[in-house]
């Protein structure tokens, strides 16, 4: 009984006879709680992407936050703030119909430890949670089910980069991005959002 492969997966294995390479790396590879590299190499990050798909809609996206903000909370669970952003909700959403979503960490320097995560989402809302975490708008906590690297062939090293100046500051404030000045979305911004004038 595999936990990473369905029969999709399978009938492409076996047709190109991979099969006994995706045993042999799920078997050797996969693990169902952090290790501590992992927990170093996900609280250090300072991005990952996510996954997420229901009733037909796929999105992949990228989530950035200072090195920190996703942090570690269990053997197999972990949490991230959501911040401002577009109103589209196209991750949470997703998220909020069907809770099984896909994380990559990546950094980009070629070498480094690489990960996959699977896992279940589940959005908090606890106000003295979301208060302690300058910016943060809700939590989205995971319960991790699958853990495993990411092969590092392709990935081109970009080096160490500057951190997004639209980060939360201390405070909780951050610059307006320069679409939230466009005059057909200015007068259309949330109530709450900070950058309504």
């Amino acid at each position: 009984m595999s936990h990473l492969f369905h029969h999709g997966h399978r009938a492409l294995q076996d047709r190109f006879d991979g099969r006994r390479v995706a045993d042999a790396l799920e078997a050797r590879r996969r693990v169902a709680a952090f290790q501590p590299e992992h927990v170093a190499m996900i609280e250090a990050a300072p991005f990952f992407f996510l996954a997420t798909a229901a009733e037909g809609a796929v999105d992949c996206s990228f989530k950035g936050g200072p090195p920190g903000f996703v942090r570690v909370t269990g053997p197999a669970e972990l949490e991230w703030p959501d911040y401002d952003g577009n109103s589209m909700y196209l991750s949470l959403g997703n998220i909020a119909l069907s809770p099984p979503i896909g994380m990559l960490f990546l950094p980009m320097d070629g070498r480094s430890l690489r990960l996959r995560l699977r896992g279940r989402a589940a959005l908090v809302e606890d106000a003295a949670r979301i208060a302690a975490i300058p910016g943060a708008q809700r939590l989205v906590r995971v319960a991790v089910t699958d853990i495993f690297p990411n092969c590092p062939r392709y990935i081109p090293g970009f080096g160490q980069a500057t951190p997004s100046p639209y980060l939360p500051g201390p405070d909780g404030s951050a610059p307006a991005p320069e679409w939230k000045g466009r005059d057909y979305i200015r007068p259309l911004l949330p109530k709450d959002d900070p950058h309504r004038q």
